[in-house]
């Protein structure tokens, strides 16, 4: 009997075994289909990554054309108004050596001690009003550079 038992329990095994070697081949059956629609769900993705990858190139060089634009505004801006105050400046100091010289030259001619203090007074106050003009100028320019400025730091860029 208890060889007749294990024959019993081998055939059980094998009927068991027979039925598992049945299934690997509908399950790789199955398996066949579902990598041609992974596939195609693989390549979809990947399209659509490749999509988004390109949209984000698009707009990161979109944004650095934005501000490789504004940056060349605003040195060009920089540029200007500093060529016009260096134009001002180089002007501003011509006037005054040519007003030296003209006093020196004034004081070389006088022919008494109250004329000399005629014209240095007179000298002084327009220095003075020079000065005061002068800067006026100045201030206008710096002025004039910080609004540019402003207007540029104010201008929103273009965020995709």
């Amino acid at each position: 009997m208890q060889g007749a038992g294990r024959g019993t329990i081998v055939n059980q095994r094998d009927k068991e075994m027979s039925k598992t070697t049945d299934k690997p081949t509908e399950t790789a059956e199955f398996l066949a289909a579902i990598p041609g629609k992974a596939t195609e769900q693989l390549r979809a993705v990947a399209e659509k990554g490749i999509e988004q990858s390109k949209d984000a190139l698009a707009k990161f060089q979109s944004g650095g054309e934005d501000a490789q634009k504004a940056l060349e505004s605003t040195a060009q801006t920089a540029k200007s108004v500093g060529n016009e105050l260096s134009l001002k400046m180089i002007a501003a100091l011509r006037a005054n050596a040519e007003a030296d010289f003209s006093h020196l030259e004034a004081l070389v001619r006088a022919k008494s001690l109250s004329e000399v203090f005629e014209l240095q007074t007179t000298f002084l106050r327009k220095r003075v009003e020079m000065g005061v003009e002068q800067a006026k100028e100045f201030q206008e320019l710096s002025a004039k550079r910080r609004l540019m400025s402003r207007s540029r730091s104010k201008t929103p860029s273009r965020r995709r």
